[in-house]
């Protein structure tokens, strides 16, 4: 866990900012005036899992492990918390959570992550922001505060560009050629990188990991694709196309709503400069496009401590 500033004054109050995603949860406290007091890590957390005792279980395991972390450091007064995947049930989420920190459930506020990460780029109706991280969705939120998505409706419909996509590609690819010549992997930098990545060269390796695994863990197959991109033409295109599937989504907002600045930000929109640059070329050349390192847990937390003070 990284404290980037000393110990708070215990009579301060503090704001809990969580930022959940497919492969990592982030978290910060915020002091007066916005101040990062602390901030740590733990495992990948969705509002998807709710949807099985298993998945409950884990939920509840991880904000246990959240909330140890956190009182640490002092006990928040209200939490903003963002999760992948919510579609509104905050009722279990705040219940659980409210318990760990001693809190009544009314100060505990759970969103879709990405309303968080648009709020950490822009001010509503400022611009569009793309977020590529193991999905991946177009977002704009109005003047009046209304919520608009383009894409993100999850990785068996599409999240084209997402970390999980790319992983599916690369799978996709080398498994077609095997079809066809037997033995082409071995000639593939893209293939010996998936295949050490997964285990083995096996196709039984390949089934395990992508219909046994979370979707997170599925997506950082994309790091191993990226990784051969000057070496592999075929991984190099996966990108490519990964780049044209997120300058789809801000095209689809652009088209929606007008022209506006357009932010690019998540871990699989950093893999390879082939993917911004694919983007970039790919959207209208009158659209401002930024790639930005979003700290969604550190809007969370400021969030937090604003819901608290009206």
């Amino acid at each position: 866990m990284h404290d980037p500033e000393q110990q708070q004054d215990s009579t301060e109050p503090l704001g809990l900012g969580i930022d959940a995603g497919g492969t990592q949860t982030r978290w910060a406290l915020a002091g007066p005036g916005g101040r990062i007091v602390a901030e740590g890590t733990t495992g990948g957390l969705s509002a998807l899992q709710l949807g099985s005792g298993e998945g409950r279980e884990a939920v509840q395991a991880t904000f246990a492990a959240i909330a140890r972390a956190v009182l640490a450091h002092g006990r928040p007064v209200a939490v903003r918390a963002g999760l992948t995947g919510f579609g509104g049930e905050a009722e279990p989420l705040q219940r659980w959570l409210g318990e760990q920190l001693g809190l009544e459930p009314q100060a505990l506020v759970f969103s879709n992550d990405i309303e968080i990460a648009y709020l950490a780029s822009f001010r509503p109706g400022d611009g569009y922001l793309v977020y590529a991280g193991t999905g991946s969705i177009g977002a704009f939120i109005d003047a009046r505060g209304s919520f608009h998505r383009a894409g993100g409706r999850g990785v068996v419909l599409d999240d084209g560009g997402g970390g999980f996509w790319i992983a599916r590609e690369a799978l996709r690819h080398i498994w077609r050629l095997e079809d066809e010549r037997p033995g082409a992997w071995e000639s593939s930098p893209m293939a010996h990188a998936v295949f050490q990545h997964v285990g083995g060269s096996d196709w039984s390796f390949s089934r395990q990991f992508i219909y046994g695994r979370e979707r997170g863990e599925v997506g950082k197959l994309a790091i191993a694709v990226a990784a051969t991109a000057e070496r592999d033409p075929a991984a190099a295109a996966i990108l490519r196309e990964a780049g044209q599937e997120l300058a789809r989504l801000a095209t689809a907002l652009i088209q929606r709503f007008g022209p506006r600045p357009v932010a690019l930000a998540g871990r699989a929109a950093e893999l390879h400069p082939a993917i911004v640059d694919t983007m970039r070329a790919a959207l209208p050349p009158d659209i401002t496009l930024s790639q930005t390192g979003v700290c969604a847990h550190y809007a969370a937390a400021r969030l937090a401590l604003g819901q608290c003070s009206s």
